[in-house]
């Protein structure tokens, strides 16, 4: 706790540890826009992105290590690709390694490469190279994002060897080349302890609809399903490996407020789609009907939020992909998504009279419109050059 420094004195000034610097405030108000319902991984990104600013994280370790628990669909991978898209502007810019391929001791080589004497020596790059980490940086900060996708299902060498990782910062690959990992955040999800926060949480696995209970129960029931996932994980990996991680973080079920949310997302990111893609650019509008309706046919107890983005996928996108490809709907198109009287079906209208004032809220490069801007520009400069020499000509006489 800092001392206040005495009143009046010019040479002391009282500082204020909890206040952000502009970069870490956006990053984490961009973060908590693309995620939801997980403040505590929100916040510990948060803290590992100043840390990173401040170059104040120690020189032998990584900047960072964490471990992400939780049932499938509950968010885990997307908070590690929502982090990377907001420094690099870009989901897949992170190292991502799938520990399910590397459930034989042998497959590890394909991680590090094969030592001198054994097949495939210098024949086959390994991932875990030093150009791959250095491969992205974030807005002047070198800053590299590891993840060992459901860790639980590597062989034990994985493992082990990455105790060396999280112990001293550093990796030797099968050719003795050394892999500096002190700017990199290293983070691992695992589905263990699933079976077990399943049979706690009503309304099943992952994002299972739940209903809200009061501060004080809420807060002991989270306190429970951390400590079944945080047990079931030290039951699975060695005191060491544990011993390594900096910050064990518990995926919590969401209830029907982050379901919601977790909708509009996904809605926006389909508008998205229909926006950047080579098709026809249109706006759709559901009603509040079809929304409960996606919700009540996306919501799995077994596949959490997978489950939902496949149900907009067939409910909506296909039924509007067909829409385009038949011709029905076109460019600068608005088109209402509802639902049928015995509320089994959706129904796609397209307003009319709206067209145009949704066009005009549409840019499109369409191979017309481009050829048009390049005559007028070419126009344009044509029609300045003469009238440019026309002058100096004019200047010259006098």
């Amino acid at each position: 706790m800092l001392n206040s420094a005495p009143s009046g004195d010019p040479d002391h000034l009282l500082l204020d540890p909890e206040q952000k610097s502009p970069r870490a405030q956006r990053f984490e108000e961009e973060l908590r826009s693309r995620v939801v319902g997980q403040e505590q991984a929100i916040r510990s990104f948060a803290a590992l992105y100043e840390v990173a600013l401040a170059g104040m994280n120690p020189p032998d370790r990584p900047i960072g290590t964490m471990l992400f628990l939780g049932p499938t669909g509950a968010g885990k991978t997307r908070v590690v690709e929502a982090a990377v898209e907001v420094l690099f502007g870009n989901a897949a810019a992170l190292l991502k390694i799938d520990c399910a391929e590397y459930q034989h001791p042998h497959e590890i080589a394909k991680l590090v490469g094969s030592p001198p004497g054994y097949v495939g020596h210098r024949e086959t790059s390994p991932m875990l190279t030093q150009e791959n980490l250095d491969r992205y940086d974030a807005t002047g900060t070198r800053l590299t994002f590891v993840l060992f996708d459901e860790i639980e299902k590597a062989s034990p060498s994985l493992w082990q060897l990455l105790l060396g990782v999280l112990d001293r910062g550093a990796l030797t690959l099968g050719d003795n080349r050394r892999v500096d990992f002190s700017r990199a955040v290293v983070i691992m999800t695992s589905n263990l302890g699933a079976q077990e926060m399943a049979a706690m949480v009503s309304g099943g696995i992952g994002f299972g609809r739940t209903a809200r209970r009061s501060d004080d129960t809420d807060a002991s029931f989270k306190q429970q399903l951390r400590s079944t996932a945080i047990e079931a994980a030290r039951r699975n990996f060695s005191p060491e490996f544990m011993n390594r991680i900096d910050k064990t973080v518990v995926f919590e079920p969401l209830d029907d407020e982050h379901l919601r949310q977790v909708l509009e997302l996904e809605l926006r990111a389909v508008q998205n789609r229909i926006m950047a893609g080579s098709g026809a650019k249109f706006r759709f509008d559901l009603s509040d009907a079809v929304k409960e309706f996606l919700l009540d046919e996306g919501t799995d107890r077994r596949y959490g939020a997978r489950h939902l983005k496949r149900a907009i996928e067939r409910l909506l996108v296909a039924p509007l992909a067909r829409l385009v490809a038949s011709g029905q709907v076109g460019y600068g198109d608005l088109v209402d998504v509802d639902i049928d009287g015995d509320a089994s079906e959706l129904v796609f209208r397209k307003r009319s009279g709206t067209a145009d004032t949704s066009a005009s809220q549409l840019v499109i490069d369409t191979p017309e419109r481009a050829a048009a801007v390049v005559a007028i520009a070419t126009a344009v400069a044509l029609s300045t050059a003469i009238g440019v020499t026309a002058g100096l000509a004019h200047q010259r006489r006098r």
